[in-house]
């Protein structure tokens, strides 16, 4: 038992690798990622992903190739690649970064667990993220974040590879593992040097524009960092972003504050992203039930499918809309602005579960990470008991961040002749402009399934009515001590404080007002 097997998972990198730097310093390494088959059937799994990860494996595999390593690819069930591994070969540590992900790999890595307790193997679990496991309390919990992140990046180990005792496996396709088919045609691609080309694009350049491009889906593309498929594959580490951000700060003359004040903004949205995923770190099931449970039952025994064909269909009526599904799949990207309608809009008018729509989107979305997704999805329906109603007007968002129609007759070629008075509410255009506007027969105008003002209206009444419950306003402290930002207990008079994180709830450090 003279080797240490690195598991990689949600960490495809060799810098400020933790995992990997601990065993290497133990001897003899054997790198490891299992295709595991049931995984990627997982109803928040699609191609696109899967495809990702190929490409980050690919790029993982030469980086370990160049310092005489390489990486051992298996199919199939974690316990039993680890059990395959043993018995040729037996191994005395097995390594992994902690990941806080969805119901199965939470059951996975529990199994794991119980696999080297049963063969006396050390398993060890390090910290990847600003995310604290088994967190009894909110309570210094920024400080906490700080410390991780200010701590200097682990370098590249020096490797002494373990040669593999059992052979490689070719990775399958998507179909043949019944992996959900949707790939977009211009997605990001996968891999740490995609990766860091984009970090160095986005402070060198793009981040100049951040704090005032990020809301329009004219400007996003190129204001946001795009880091985030990045981050939540592992191809750059939570730490080497925000050092690389403050040292970019630092280095900006004094004349450049608003540049200034867009990075120190990222990377308040950095600690947010940790601040997310620890909910879900603390309380799994908020993938599958309501944050506070005194909304049980508030949409769940109304579910239209009809509606929510509409919506992932991308004809919903609404055009704003209909474009923001359009731009989702053929990029797998929206910014947060769009994607907070969007989740709006299946909210409320269109009263749909965020469980079904939040299944949808974590297929679209390649920077789908569990812990911000789940969260956010209750928070913009109502469920979390603890943050203000944010409804976002389809047709108002329009007019602010489209006013031209640019990106609305971009992704929508059957709107492109609508007249500009029209172009976001075209269902009340009169019969004899859009008979004189030349609209392209094979892109029929939808008309929306519910008058959206009057939806909206009754939603929100719906769900106020259900806020007013006296056993659903005693639920809500609960909710905040567990999972709410010591900042917002703090303006509310509640018990004394170590520290207070520097962001409120996540919509508000995001500059996304009510509509």
């Amino acid at each position: 038992m003279t080797y240490r097997v690195v598991w990689f998972k949600r960490d495809l990198r060799l810098h400020d690798h933790a995992a990997l730097t601990a065993a290497a310093l133990h001897g003899p390494t054997l790198c490891l990622y299992v295709i595991e088959p049931a995984l990627w059937r997982q109803p928040d799994m699609s191609s696109q992903h899967y495809r990702f990860v190929l490409e980050c494996l690919e790029d993982l595999r030469h980086s370990l190739r160049r310092r005489g390593s390489d990486l051992l690819i298996r199919v199939g069930d974690v316990c039993e690649v680890l059990g395959q591994l043993h018995a040729a070969a037996p191994f005395a540590a097995l390594h992994a970064h902690e990941e806080t992900g969805n119901a199965f790999t939470y059951a996975r890595d529990l199994a794991v667990a119980r696999w080297c307790a049963a063969h006396g193997v050390d398993w060890q679990e390090h910290r990847q993220t600003g995310v604290v496991r088994r967190l009894r309390s909110r309570d210094g919990w920024a400080a906490q974040w700080e410390r991780f992140v200010g701590q200097p990046c682990l370098p590249v180990p020096a490797l002494r590879a373990q040669p593999a005792p059992i052979p490689p496996h070719d990775p399958p396709t998507p179909e043949s593992l019944g992996v959900y088919p949707f790939d977009p045609p211009q997605r990001q691609q996968g891999g740490r040097r995609h990766a860091i080309a984009v970090l160095e694009d986005f402070l060198s350049r793009r981040s100049a524009q951040y704090r005032g491009g990020i809301s329009s889906p004219l400007s996003a593309p190129t204001a946001c960092s795009r880091l985030s498929p990045y981050l939540a594959y592992g191809c750059l580490s939570l730490r080497e972003i925000v050092h690389a951000t403050r040292r970019q700060i630092e280095r900006l003359p004094p004349a450049h504050a608003s540049h200034r004040k867009g990075l120190q903004s990222f990377v308040s949205r950095l600690h947010w992203h940790c601040h997310f995923m620890q909910k879900l770190e603390s309380e799994p099931q908020i993938e599958w039930r309501n944050m506070h449970r005194g909304y049980d039952g508030l949409r769940e025994d109304e579910f239209d499918a009809q509606r929510l064909a509409a919506l992932t269909s991308g004809q919903t009526g609404w055009p704003l809309v209909d474009a923001c599904v359009a731009m989702l799949n053929a990029t797998g990207w929206l910014n947060f602005r769009m994607r907070a309608m969007i989740v709006s809009v299946a909210a409320y008018p269109l009263w749909l579960h965020w469980r079904q729509v939040g299944l949808w989107l974590a297929r679209c979305f390649l920077d789908y990470e569990p812990g911000i997704h789940w969260s956010q999805l209750q928070m913009q329906s109502g469920t979390t008991g603890i943050n203000t109603t944010r409804v976002y007007n389809p047709v108002k968002q329009a007019r602010d961040h489209d006013p031209q129609g640019h990106f609305v007759r971009h992704w929508l070629p059957g709107m492109r002749r609508v007249p500009d008075s029209w172009l976001f509410e075209p269902w009340h255009m009169p019969d004899s402009v859009r008979a004189g506007a030349g609209l392209d027969p094979e892109h029929p105008l939808v008309l929306p399934q519910v008058d959206l003002n009057a939806a909206t209206r009754l939603a929100k009444q719906r769900l106020h009515a259900w806020r007013k419950d006296p056993q659903v306003r005693q639920g809500k402290q609960a909710v905040l001590e567990k999972h709410g930002s010591r900042k917002t207990l703090r303006a509310q008079g509640r018990r004394p404080l170590r520290d207070a994180p520097q962001l409120s709830l996540a919509l508000d450090a995001l500059d996304a007002a009510q509509d």
